[in-house]
């Protein structure tokens, strides 16, 4: 998994989403809203595919909310089996707190 987690507010901008993305070399931001959401670098290429302007879009407008959690002991194959059957790539990690995020990256990465 990638740690620590990176945040960013709803409030913000998909262009300053992207820069924090690509300057943090992360496919995904962990939103600070309750619960919490979930921006992915497909969101925002969605955006952008649909020619619209990422500078006045917030990330509350694109990003995906009621995200799946997983525990820091879950199995690698758990995880997954879970990404396979939800259709998604990023998987936040949870304890008390938001620990870090397992992508999909994460588990090619660790088999390879």
């Amino acid at each position: 998994m990638s740690t620590p987690v990176e945040t960013i507010r709803p409030d913000r901008t998909l262009t300053e989403a992207a820069t924090a993305m690509r300057d943090n070399d992360i496919g995904a931001l962990l939103v600070t809203t309750a619960p919490p959401s979930i921006l992915t670098g497909t969101d925002i290429l969605d955006a952008v595919a649909q020619g619209r302007d990422t500078s006045k879009l917030d990330v509350s407008d694109v990003m995906t909310e009621s995200v799946e959690t997983v525990p820091p002991d879950l199995q690698l194959n758990e995880a997954a089996a879970m990404m396979t059957n939800f259709g998604i790539s990023h998987l936040p990690v949870v304890d008390d707190d938001y620990v870090g995020i397992v992508s999909s990256t994460d588990i090619t990465a660790h088999l390879s």
